[in-house]
């Protein structure tokens, strides 16, 4: 797979919904941003952070901080994930089962305009479009970027999901600066 070296082509999703959700995102971008080979836009590449109601968990589990930052890479795209793999392990995430409660999630969205479909990663990411807590933070920073597979634009993307999932729960509780 392609290298993407453009910090306005790779896009990542960060959740916490454990612990010190806020500082394990500031945990987590430092982590990424101090990788030789992944670097974090810090001025228009990250996002305000959300406070949002899990998608798809049991009745009860903690709400979720998410954000989404913008990075470049001289890495393939998955080689970029076993790398954030290997940050969530770091800050402590066990995979377990889906939708349970993590100190950390980190989803790779898009890596540029590459699609890929195999047993370790999908891209673009296969439920962005369905998902507020990523779409609300990646409009800050990728609202004109095109999805590759739906050739939709993020903007019109959250648009869509606001109307489609108006009842889940999403607050901005700060802008970047409280990530930084």
């Amino acid at each position: 797979m392609d290298r993407v070296n453009d910090v306005g082509s790779v896009f990542l999703s960060l959740g916490s919904n454990l612990g010190d959700r806020l500082a394990m995102l500031r945990t987590a971008i430092a982590e990424i941003d101090a990788h030789p080979k992944i670097s974090v836009n810090r001025i228009r590449g990250v996002a305000g952070v959300y406070e949002t109601s899990p998608v798809g968990c049991d009745i009860g589990h903690p709400s979720f901080l998410n954000t989404a930052v913008g990075v470049a890479t001289e890495l393939s795209a998955t080689v970029l994930m076993s790398e954030l793999l290997a940050v969530e392990s770091k800050l402590g995430r066990t995979r377990s089962s889906p939708n349970v409660p993590r100190v950390i999630d980190i989803d790779l969205l898009l890596f540029g305009h590459q699609t890929c479909e195999d047993d370790m990663l999908q891209l673009p990411h296969p439920r962005m479009h369905e998902r507020r807590f990523v779409l609300e933070p990646l409009c800050e920073i990728a609202g004109d970027v095109v999805h590759p597979a739906l050739g939709q634009t993020i903007v019109f993307l959250a648009d869509h999901a606001r109307e489609k999932y108006s009842e889940d729960l999403l607050t901005r509780v700060g802008g970047p600066e409280i990530l930084l």
